[in-house]
């Protein structure tokens, strides 16, 4: 990495610490329950003001069922400040490629494990409000509505960006405005996010002048516009069998399936989900018991549906509470699913055969909202270290903070200091045995 003496970077370093006698808010995700009936905890001071970096925390959460006990391990492996303002995308590469977008005009690449810049993607255009990474090809939206396009190259395992495409194209976008064809026009507002339909060739895009925006890949043509929610769209994520999933400041989540037979048509809306009147800020899907669907909200829940045996088919699972402001990422691998939220933290959940999700780790150290975040299974992006025990977690603030984090899940006998479950609390469960 650069040094921690030059102007633009400052670097920090976790130290570890063994902690003993202090408590942490073990959540538990809950049933569908009318939410007058639900309190929400409130963190206390000392996480809500950490520190820019977290020291080695060990975690017991105990098991209702048996007599064994989870350890939990994590701490912050390490804490980059770049002056580009607010971190306000994260996405990852299956060739252990890390890319971030801010305030800023420039796309910084990171190599994983290592966690060290190995490349910038700069623009005229700033603000990167969305990234996407596919088959070697990298796509960023900005401030501007539109996506710029860069194509990945080892030259000598040397690695290069180049600029391939803009989309829209300026002179179709030309075109377009002069013969008044609005689909083809690039988004009125921002950009929120975007999707990738590598089997299909196309990409979607969100935005908050409530629409999405299908571009084929192969000619960067604008082929639908679908006029999705009344309000600002917020996020989407579409699945491996090709549904779109959209969400919204309207409190819903919005299903989409594509109509080949229609051209008229080409989308067609499937089901519409219900978020207990909170707007959904952020979407994440998993393949554990066959598909689920996580939605974040501005109350601090994440609601989740299980995905049935047809395509777009969805059954309201029950709700998970631990953020007490608004939880505006998410991402998953494997059982874990990760949320960042509005309140600095960012959790580590897990769910266990029984259907419920188990807090393993609460990820405290930003000092501003985290905004984006994605994880992956042990310490690199290789088959073989694909251990489920462990998963590596990366975070964006608004605090302009990246950060990397571990987080081990083992087994251990027993603490005979491990403070059993409240059984009267059904929500969620105080536990003292957390070292601070």
């Amino acid at each position: 990495m650069d040094s921690p003496n030059s102007p633009d970077f400052a670097f920090t370093s976790s130290t570890t610490v063994h902690n003993n006698n202090s408590n942490i808010f073990r959540s538990r995700s809950t049933k569908e329950t009318p939410f007058s009936k639900l309190s929400c905890p409130t963190f206390s001071r000392s996480l809500q003001n950490s520190p820019v970096s977290s020291p080695q925390h060990h975690y017991f959460p105990t098991k209702l069922s048996d007599f064994e006990s989870l350890q939990t391990t994590y701490h912050c492996a390490s804490s980059v400040l770049r002056n580009d303002g607010q971190i306000t995308s994260i996405a990852l590469s299956s060739s252990g490629l890390l890319y971030t977008g801010s305030d800023s005009n420039v796309v910084r690449c990171w190599k994983l494990p290592e966690f060290t810049e190995c490349g910038q993607l700069k623009t005229k255009a700033s603000k990167v409000v969305a990234i996407e990474v596919s088959n070697d090809t990298v796509y960023a939206a900005y401030g501007d509505g539109k996506i710029r396009v860069w194509t990945i190259i080892w030259d000598n395992k040397v690695l290069k960006h180049v600029r391939s495409a803009t989309i829209p194209k300026t002179l179709g976008y030309v075109r377009s405005y002069i013969a008044g064809k609005d689909k083809t026009m690039k988004h009125k507002r921002l950009i929120t996010s975007m999707a990738i339909n590598t089997a299909e060739d196309i990409i979607y895009t969100a935005s908050l002048d409530k629409t999405v925006k299908v571009w084929r890949i192969s000619d960067l043509k604008c082929i639908e516009t679908i006029k999705a929610h009344p309000d600002p769209i917020n996020d989407m994520i579409v699945s491996d069998d090709g549904v779109l999933y959209t969400a919204s400041d309207d409190a819903t989540i919005k299903v989409w399936r594509r109509n080949f037979c229609s051209h008229d048509q080409p989308h067609s809306l499937t089901v519409t989900l219900h978020a207990k009147y909170s707007p959904v800020k952020a979407l994440t899907l998993t393949n554990n018991d066959g598909g689920i669907l996580y939605g974040g909200c501005t109350d601090g829940y994440i609601h989740y549906w299980l995905k049935g045996w047809f395509a777009g088919q969805l059954q309201y699972g029950g709700s998970i509470q631990g953020h007490t402001h608004a939880v505006l990422c998410l991402a998953s691998v494997a059982k874990y699913v990760v949320s960042g939220s509005a309140d600095s933290t960012s959790r580590v959940w897990s769910r266990e055969r029984d259907g419920q999700h188990v807090c393993l780790a609460v990820l405290a150290g930003h000092r501003g909202p985290i905004r984006s975040v994605t994880a992956f299974l042990g310490g690199c992006l290789v088959k073989e270290d694909d251990n489920e025990d462990s998963c590596t977690v990366c975070t964006g603030s608004l605090d302009g903070v990246l950060k990397l984090w571990r987080v081990t899940l083992t087994k251990n006998a027993p603490d005979n200091n491990q403070c059993l479950s409240q059984v009267g609390n059904k929500y969620f469960e105080l536990y003292k045995g957390f070292q601070q």
